[in-house]
């Protein structure tokens, strides 16, 4: 399965907002945290290896 990388939320600023909202007055060791749950949670829903793999070395091309 290949990987979605075009804009697929329906609400993007909204969600974008939220994201931003749940750090709110964490340090940055809790913000790091929390990005590392959430993408474990997301990954978790994923469950797909290969899009798990793509996604992973997209992230990484990005850093």
């Amino acid at each position: 399965m290949a990987l979605n990388t075009k804009p697929n939320i329906a609400d993007a600023d909204g969600f974008y907002a939220k994201l931003l909202a749940i750090h709110r007055g964490l340090n940055e060791a809790q913000s790091h945290a929390l990005n590392a749950r959430l993408v474990l949670i997301l990954s978790n829903h994923i469950g797909d290896a290969e899009v798990l793999d793509a996604a992973l070395a997209l992230a990484r091309d990005g850093v």
